[in-house]
Formats: C-alpha cells, sequence, structure tokens
C-alpha cells in the first residue's frame, strides 16, 4: 500500500467527495480509452455531431458499426472501481457522481443519482420530434430491419462503436423514429463538436461548490467538458484529489494525484475508510 493511498483516504474518510470519473474507469471493463495508460493519444476518429447529422453515408456507417459495437457494451460489467464509489456513497462519504462515461456502468455497479455529463448510450433520441426511446427497442427494430447483416466487426472504440469495412456498412439499412417515423434517430449522448445541454452543466457545478472534495478518477482532463469543474474547485479553494495513470491537465491544482491503476487504489481506498462489505 502507498503513502498516497493512504493519504487519499484521510482525504475521503472526511466526507462530502463528488466524484468525476473518466474513461479511465472503464477500462478495466474492456471498453478502451482514447488514451493509453500513460497519456498517449489512441488512434480513433470519433464521430462529430456536424458530420453525424449532415452526412447521410456517415450517419448509415455510425449505426452499422454502433448496432455491433452495442453488443460489446452491453456484456461490459462494472468493474471493482465502479464498485467501489457504490460502496463509498452508500457509506455517506460520497455525495455526488458525476460521469464523462456513457456506458451506464457506475449504475450497474450500485451507484446512485449519477449525473451523465455527456449523456447515455442506452437512450435514442429523435432530432426533429425530441421522442426518446431505449437503446434495446432501437437494436430490436435494426435487427429486423437487417436480418442477413453478418458483418466481422473489429475492436471496440471508446465511444461504443466498432471498426467496420465501407463494403460492410453498404447494405446496412436505417430504421426512422418510432413516432414520427421520418426523423433522424441519434445516440443520447454529446457528440464531439456538440454542447452540454446547460442545465446538465449546472447541476455539475452546483454539486462541485457543495463539495469538501473533488475526486477525479481515470480522465486525463484533456478536454475543458471535464476540466473545467477542476479549474471551478480552484478557484473556489476546494481541495482536488486525482487517481489516473499518467499525467492529467489537472495535476496543477491537485492537492493529491496519485498515478496508479483504478483497480488497485479504489478498493485499497474502500479498506481503509472502514465500509462495511456488501
Amino acid at each position: 500500500m502507498s503513502e498516497d493511498t493512504r493519504a487519499l483516504a484521510k482525504l475521503v474518510a472526511a466526507g462530502g467527495v463528488v466524484v468525476l470519473s473518466g474513461a479511465g474507469i472503464s477500462t478495466e471493463s474492456g471498453i478502451p480509452d482514447y488514451r493509453g495508460p500513460r497519456g498517449s493519444l489512441v488512434r480513433h476518429t470519433p464521430m462529430t455531431y456536424q458530420t453525424f447529422t449532415g452526412d447521410p453515408a456517415a450517419r448509415r456507417r455510425y449505426w452499422a458499426r454502433s448496432y455491433l459495437g452495442w453488443r460489446a457494451m452491453t456484456g461490459a460489467r462494472p468493474n471493482s472501481g465502479h464498485h467501489a464509489v457504490a460502496r463509498l456513497q452508500r457509506r455517506g462519504l460520497v455525495a455526488g457522481i458525476v460521469t464523462q462515461n456513457v456506458d451506464g456502468l457506475h449504475q450497474a455497479g450500485g451507484a446512485e443519482a449519477v449525473v451523465e455529463l455527456h449523456g447515455s448510450l442506452h437512450q435514442v433520441i429523435c432530432l426533429d420530434c425530441g421522442d426518446s426511446s431505449s437503446r434495446e427497442e432501437l437494436d430490436h427494430r435494426l435487427t429486423l430491419a437487417n436480418p442477413r447483416f453478418g458483418a466481422r466487426a473489429g475492436a471496440i472504440n471508446p465511444d461504443g462503436d466498432v471498426e467496420l469495412a465501407d463494403e460492410e456498412v453498404d447494405g446496412f439499412q436505417l430504421v426512422g423514429c418510432r413516432a414520427c417515423d421520418r426523423g433522424v434517430l441519434k445516440p443520447d449522448v454529446v457528440f464531439f463538436g456538440e454542447t452540454v445541454p446547460p442545465e446538465r452543466v449546472r447541476e455539475c457545478y452546483a454539486l462541485v461548490e457543495r463539495a469538501r472534495l473533488l475526486l477525479v478518477l481515470g480522465s486525463s482532463l484533456t478536454v475543458m467538458s471535464g476540466r473545467r469543474f477542476v479549474l471551478r474547485a480552484a478557484k473556489l479553494g476546494i481541495p482536488v484529489a486525482i487517481v489516473n495513470q499518467g499525467p492529467t491537465r489537472g495535476d496543477g491544482y491537485a492537492t493529491l494525484a496519485v498515478d496508479a491503476p483504478l483497480g488497485t487504489v479504489l478498493p485499497e481506498l474502500v479498506r481503509l475508510v472502514d465500509v462495511p462489505a456488501c
């Protein structure tokens, strides 16, 4: 056990912790990060909002790849890090959870009242009429529309789709909105180039501003979407602790930065703060 983990336990044991989690907490569940364990960029170009809405061919390619990737996403299970955060919440030490992830694994691991900053892959919205439906329902409709779609998928990407050759995408059939029939369907997630809903950002700021400690888990804080909450905490004099493999863009604001795997640190943290086993 490291001295850093003991120091982290002392900070967390006082309660009032708001967790800000990133992709690094889900890598041990088989969902990759955009960056490697030492911060190097993984070579993957995510879908942008502008491309998705403006290019029908790109939209077909996205849904074909996502149709296959959904099976890997639904097969992912919460890991020891997700369970540890949920235990800390049940103990009353974690007062709020903000995640940049769209995989739903915090909730699957037992956490409650999770603010999903970038939305959830488990929901689908219509860009025309605003209807919201479950991804399971859409998956069923896509399966009926594509009974012979048997493309061979590559590795899953961080945003839940897979690599797929263009010729395998050509025969994939899209379906329209169940409510208005012709509307464009989009996963209820914030694509690159899209803005997080303002009310969601305000909710996150409010959690941070009431925190006694902001605990960042598995995020390099490369993009401002998550880093802004570290900046707000630092401005208000709220301590920031970071657990991540590799450097982050928030290290300069951190009271404590632990460079170690979350699957090692978080279960030990639970033990040190004497959370009862569940």
